[in-house]
């Protein structure tokens, strides 16, 4: 396929000509040069001349690309978050891989920048870790190669620390029930965010001492996941 380098904008709608009005109350019609009301012999709209005949049909190109540009306002996508769009549209795949490969030489389209920002996004937002993150962007169609460097955006000293302030904030709501249910509901609450095992018994252990528990007792409760 020969690829398009005008790109020119979708056509705009018209605004519609409202027209003139007439009374409904046997007032006279605006527009009548005599003050009659014509309004009861005026044909039903839609029905004035001939039917118009139908135009041609839409350029699956311009279609495609109307669609990711609705899609990109406001919210970055990925290549293949678009592609399943057009595919669910109809748009043929050749067709759609040439607009997307187009959207992404003008930057449209930016996966690594994308992965990027969801890193950062989700992790301060949510206090996800690396292995939560990387499954998200999975989901998402993002490249391994990229989310591996994405997720590098994080150490594993800003893990733990994200996962100490995780623990610091649910630790008043867990006061009152027992050592053991305390253990669990902490450390399931960091796994289910993503953190390993071993750092997640670790951080939780800590803040547990830290309030007074007894470390031999927490020893002999530490859940296995």
């Amino acid at each position: 396929m020969t690829r398009r380098t005008d790109w020119p904008e979708p056509p705009q709608r018209p605004f519609g000509d409202p027209g003139r009005t007439t009374s409904r109350e046997g007032g006279r019609g605006r527009g009548s040069a005599d003050g009659e009301d014509r309004s009861a012999t005026a044909p039903p709209f839609g029905e004035v001349g001939a039917e118009a005949e139908p135009g041609p049909p839409p350029d699956p190109e311009e279609q495609a690309r109307a669609i990711c540009l609705r899609l990109l306002t406001g919210t970055p996508r990925t290549r293949k978050q678009l592609a399943d769009a057009l595919h669910k549209r109809g748009i043929p795949d050749e067709v759609a891989q040439e607009v997307l490969s187009r959207f992404e030489d003008v930057g449209l389209i930016d996966d690594a920048a994308f992965a990027g920002a969801w890193v950062e996004s989700r992790h301060h937002s949510r206090g996800l870790a690396r292995r939560a993150l990387a499954r998200e962007l999975r989901t998402k169609g993002v490249d391994s190669a990229l989310i591996d460097e994405a997720v590098g955006q994080l150490d594993s000293e800003q893990e733990e620390r994200t996962a100490r302030e995780l623990v610091e904030r649910k630790l008043r709501s867990t006061r009152g029930l027992d050592r053991d249910k305390r253990l669990r509901r902490l450390a399931g609450m960091l796994a289910r965010k993503g953190y390993a095992e071993g750092l997640a018994l670790r951080v939780v252990r800590r803040a547990l001492e830290e309030e007074g528990e007894d470390p031999e007792l927490l020893d002999q409760h530490l859940p296995d996941f």
